[in-house]
């Protein structure tokens, strides 16, 4: 049933930053496109920060989540 699906990166660390994302209409395809939704890459300003990823499936464009994925990193390593 997903039919978008949302993503949304995360600093752990000054979770206040928003470093954006969006929202990709899907169509059971392998990879997003390249430029598909923006976001600010990390650098953080001092020290390793941790990063998260979030992709959320939903039905419809602004609802209907249907499962969630994460991934955390640390940057820079």
């Amino acid at each position: 049933g997903t039919q978008f699906i949302r993503f949304k990166l995360v600093d752990k660390n000054a979770a206040g930053y928003n470093h954006g994302g969006g929202i990709v209409a899907w169509k059971g395809e392998a990879e997003v496109p390249a430029g598909a939704f923006k976001y600010k890459s990390p650098c953080p300003p001092d020290g390793a920060h941790t990063y998260e990823w979030t992709a959320t499936a939903q039905s419809a464009k602004n609802g209907g989540k249907l499962g969630t994925a994460k991934a955390k990193r640390k940057y820079p390593e």
